[in-house]
């Protein structure tokens, strides 16, 4: 096993075990530890980094983990394909086959069930149905209640919608969009028992759309648990000073500054890749251009002061950055 600076993580070396085909756009990985064993330990809620060489470049993608937590012979995950992405979603769909080798990190948890919980609401939109089907696991293994409602476009979108329905029956509610059908959340957020706490996983919009009404519904912040992660976008090429290091860098077009400055051989730390942790967060020495800040995770002020940066997904309109790396 190689370690890499994943906050002292190790990356694994896995086999692709199986591939199945779930839906129109999404694919389920089955990754089986090439030194044979089992895989370490991992709590619902919990997402592992894919490492993928794609052409020249170095991917990691996160991915939620999926399955029973008490089945440690190997991971799974599902990819839905972005055709519009940078490469990694296709990559997988299109080029990964069984008995192809890939790494994963080790488990990390952003998304983690409350133990303190009496009662939970899991509330998923398209592939955020991910993380949702270990924590039904979890949570049925555990005799605590839940009630899970999954919203997708059309009956071709639906990934594991007649599967959980199968399992749970009445706690899961399905919601399509085409159909016209929308999750009554005004609904089920009322009258809730005290300790009841509400997970989300989806689109932006979605995620946004339920902590909102949430909070004017009056639930406590600590209540109200979400996961998202970014992609990085697609920008013009800019340089990055690593003023500590004393390298130059350039970031490509398609490529984040995390990525740009781990190819120079600087191995900056980072947990989700996706804007939602704060473990790649940065200090701006300068800039010569304007900081695209593309996380959500610095508060306003923090974005307004233009001295730190997510260099994971974030990146600058301008040609040049120095960065205290």
């Amino acid at each position: 096993m190689s370690m890499n600076l994943m906050s002292g993580s190790t990356e694994i070396p896995v086999r692709v075990a199986d591939i199945v085909q779930v839906s129109e756009r999404v694919k389920r990985f089955r990754f089986e530890p090439v030194a044979g064993g089992s895989m370490p330990v991992f709590s619902a809620g919990a997402h592992v980094v894919v490492s993928m060489n794609i052409g020249s470049r170095r991917a990691r993608n996160p991915y939620s983990l999926m399955g029973s937590v008490t089945d440690l012979s190997a991971y799974e995950i599902s990819v839905l394909k972005t055709v519009d992405s940078r490469g990694g979603s296709v990559f997988l769909h299109d080029s990964v086959k069984i008995g192809d080798q890939l790494t994963v990190s080790t488990p990390v948890n952003l998304f983690p069930v409350e133990q303190r919980g009496r009662k939970f609401i899991l509330i998923a939109g398209g592939i955020g149905i991910t993380p949702m089907i270990a924590m039904a696991e979890q949570l049925t293994a555990q005799k605590l209640p839940f009630e899970l409602h999954y919203a997708y476009r059309n009956d071709q979108a639906g990934a594991y919608a007649d599967t959980l329905k199968a399992r749970y029956g009445h706690l899961v509610h399905l919601y399509i969009d085409s159909r016209d059908e929308r999750i009554p959340l005004d609904a089920l957020l009322k009258n809730q028992p005290l300790g009841t706490h509400l997970y989300v996983c989806g689109p932006g919009g979605m995620i946004n759309w339920v902590l909102e009404s949430g909070r004017k519904a009056g639930w406590p912040e600590e209540n109200l648990h979400s996961e998202r992660f970014l992609a990085p976008p697609s920008g013009k090429p800019f340089s990055v000073v690593l003023e500590r290091s004393k390298k130059t860098v350039t970031v490509g077009e398609h490529e984040s500054i995390l990525e740009a400055i781990e190819a120079s051989g600087v191995e900056p730390p980072y947990l989700c890749r996706g804007g939602a942790c704060g473990q790649c967060l940065t200090c701006v020495v300068s800039c010569d251009g304007t900081l695209e800040h593309n996380d959500h995770y610095l508060a306003p002020e923090e974005r307004d002061g233009n001295q730190k940066i997510m260099i994971c997904v974030s990146r600058i309109k301008g040609s040049n950055l120095v960065l205290d790396l």
